[in-house]
């Protein structure tokens, strides 16, 4: 029988985004796609294909797959189990062919959300119609989330996964929505839905009670114990609705380090640790929210000593006081900081200063035509994340123009209906009116 594996799954840009107060642009989001597939993540959930302003964005990616420059990563939707969501999203995104759907399935929440408007068997109907409605739109994966799951029922998770598997789900995700879970009780609630059901399990932990990543990797342990596949959610740095998500480093780094998991469990081989240096720096410029100083294996006092006791064992040998190597995460290269003159390019940006940051890029324009276009393609970009663009984002402008143009075109929903038409077509809307 083939070794059973732990997969990651990275929910950034489709839970991280979902950080209060904070957010990523396409541009940004299309970037970070692109490091986790060169890190060689399994999967990135990468956004809503029933959202408008996500379809330029999520088609773009998607032809980044069809000219093979997104090869490791799968790229997967998020939508509700419901037979509507599945047909707007394959409408909207018709090359989409790996897909999440998500029903509440805790009592709290059936009652709580729904009222009186759904049953738990409602439930399990319209999932089962969900689900078979994506087969025949051509999923080649399809996944059914159980929100909430930490306070649902066992049995009725069994029954919600049993029924999405018998529709054509290959993957039942575990959503410990609030963060509720201990790594213990974990264990023992995947290890039966595992065995019961027989899918693979995907664990999806948030980190209320600051225990996302001990239950992610306990609730991998129990899936491949029980003989079946687990897919861990992270989010980069653990960004995520309120305390966040489990963390990929973190998850990644426990798998592969810690006492029980060290080479007694297998990650996707695909998976190359020294990447993540890069991605987390990236992500945290990108949310403009600054790496913890302590965080794992990132943050700037991962591998720093101070204490005489602990500096004098460093140095002697690093082993003494360092679990993992900071080269295996991609750390260690001095960083150049401009001190004197600095050029950069932007929304205001001329033609001068442009073709100098590509100079320093050692990225040509073939003519005038080129360089003009990809200027305004930049001053664009800028306009769109409102941060100083980074060399992998003006790399990607210059390679990859017409997908840059795609994903950084948004159209605004605007089809003037009811009152709203009335008060354009009186021209009330002219009217002086005080704004602040």
């Amino acid at each position: 029988m083939k070794e059973k594996k732990i997969y990651f799954v990275d929910v950034t840009n489709r839970d991280g985004v979902q950080t209060s107060r904070l957010g990523l642009a396409k541009l940004q989001k299309t970037i970070i796609n692109l490091m986790l597939d060169d890190m060689g993540i399994t999967q990135s959930e990468f956004g809503f294909p029933t959202t408008k302003h996500e379809l330029n964005y999520l088609n773009g990616n998607l032809e980044l797959v069809e000219r093979n420059v997104i090869r490791k990563t799968k790229l997967s939707g998020w939508m509700r189990a419901i037979p509507e969501d599945v047909e707007l999203s394959f409408n909207n995104v018709p090359k989409l062919k790996h897909i999440n759907m998500s029903q509440s399935t805790s009592e709290q929440m059936i009652h709580g959300k729904y009222g009186s408007k759904r049953t738990p068997d409602d439930i399990l109907k319209i999932t089962s119609d969900a689900v078979k409605c994506a087969v025949e739109k051509g999923a080649q994966t399809i996944g059914v989330n159980a929100e909430d799951a930490s306070r649902s029922d066992i049995s009725y998770l069994i029954k919600y996964a049993l029924a999405a598997k018998d529709a054509g789900a290959v993957k039942f995700r575990y959503c410990d929505t609030l963060g509720y879970e201990d790594p213990q009780t974990t264990y023992e609630r995947i290890f039966t839905i595992a065995k019961e059901t027989g899918m693979d399990i995907e664990l999806h932990y948030h980190n209320d009670l600051g225990m996302a990543t001990g239950c992610s990797v306990m609730g991998a342990k129990a899936a491949i114990d029980a003989g079946v596949n687990a897919y861990i959610n992270t989010a980069i740095n653990g960004m995520g609705e309120r305390a966040g998500n489990a963390d990929l480093v973190s998850c990644l780094l426990a798998i592969t380090k810690s006492a029980g998991f060290r080479g007694n469990y297998q990650i996707d081989p695909n998976i190359d640790l020294s990447k993540t240096w890069q991605l987390a720096k990236y992500t945290a410029y990108a949310f403009g929210v600054p790496i913890p100083m302590n965080q794992p294996a990132v943050g700037d006092n991962a591998f720093a000593h101070e204490s005489g006791i602990h500096a004098d064992g460093a140095l002697k040998d690093r082993r003494n006081y360092e679990l993992y190597d900071f080269e295996e995460l991609g750390r260690g290269e001095p960083e150049i900081i401009e001190t004197g003159r600095m050029i950069t390019t932007g929304e205001y940006g001329g033609i001068k200063g442009f073709r100098n940051v590509y100079d320093n890029l050692e990225l040509e324009f073939k003519d005038e035509h080129e360089a003009r276009n990809i200027l305004e393609l930049v001053r664009y970009a800028n306009v769109h994340t409102q941060k100083p663009l980074t060399s992998s984002e003006l790399r990607f402008i210059y390679y990859y123009p017409d997908i840059a143009a795609k994903i950084m075109t948004v159209s605004p929903y605007y089809e003037p209906q009811g009152a709203i038409k009335q008060r354009v077509d009186a021209n009330i809307l002219t009217m002086p009116h005080r704004i602040v």
